[in-house]
């Protein structure tokens, strides 16, 4: 039996290699959508021989701008999806395929309301998406802050930056409509 060397970034689990030539496969740029502790990170990539390029990218920071205080939360994907297909529709790109990487697919993935952002901005993304749309309004966050009031420690941020958790859903409205506007 010959020996089969592992590939440094499947060692390091850093890519699936079936998966990546699946994607690559259709020749369509892909909009990679990435989770940190604290952002969201899209970007859209086009493959290359030399190595992919970047073409457009958002971080969830950006949404400081139309005020929104960003978080690793479902809201905030959702409105950076919407960001991200707003500078993609100014390229030109009207079609994506989603990319998770190693994330696993789950019901109400927070990478999936990225990708939902973009398809309810006009952005055809190759990929079965459903999504709650209490869940992409942050009503179910609303719902808990207003159960557990002002002293948990859970929003201590949200208050630092005078931003009610118990409005989030309002806020989000607001917030897609400054995205739609301008």
């Amino acid at each position: 039996m010959a020996y089969a060397r592992i590939r440094r970034r499947r060692a390091e689990a850093l890519t699936n290699y079936k998966k990546r030539i699946a994607l690559l496969k259709g020749n369509i740029p892909r909009l990679v959508a990435r989770k940190t502790n604290r952002n969201i990170i899209l970007q859209i990539i086009d493959y290359k021989v030399e190595g992919d390029k970047v073409i457009a990218s958002v971080n969830s920071k950006e949404l400081k701008t139309i005020g929104w205080s960003p978080r690793s939360n479902i809201p905030t994907a959702y409105l950076s999806g919407m960001l991200l297909a707003k500078k993609a529709k100014s390229l030109s790109i009207s079609k994506l395929v989603l990319d998770m990487g190693l994330a696993r697919p789950s019901k109400f993935n927070v990478l999936f309301a990225a990708a939902k952002g973009c398809l309810d901005s006009g952005i055809n993304v190759i990929s079965n998406i459903e999504f709650d749309e209490n869940r992409l309004s942050g009503k179910h966050i609303a719902n808990y802050a207003k159960g557990i009031g002002k002293e948990a420690t859970q929003f201590s941020r949200y208050y630092k930056e005078n931003f009610d958790p118990k409005q989030i859903d309002l806020l989000f409205e607001q917030a897609k409509g400054r995205i739609r506007s301008g």
